[in-house]
């Protein structure tokens, strides 16, 4: 599933869920690392997972 930032950016797919965080795969990542998004930046989830952030916010905690 695809992650989308507030600004419309994809940042990649979820690739794990865990107890309070997203991770994505690497495999989609621009530098080749697992991120990860806390699930409390998540706003809704339909075909994508759609973040209450922009992409340079989250972009700036990796």
């Amino acid at each position: 599933m695809e992650v989308i930032t507030s600004d419309g950016v994809n940042i990649g797919t979820v690739d794990d869920l865990g107890d309070d965080q997203i991770r994505l795969a690497k495999n989609t990542s621009p530098d080749g690392v697992h991120h990860f998004v806390p699930l409390d930046w998540v706003d809704h989830v339909d075909e994508q997972v759609h973040l209450k952030r922009k992409a340079p916010e989250v972009q700036a905690v990796w």
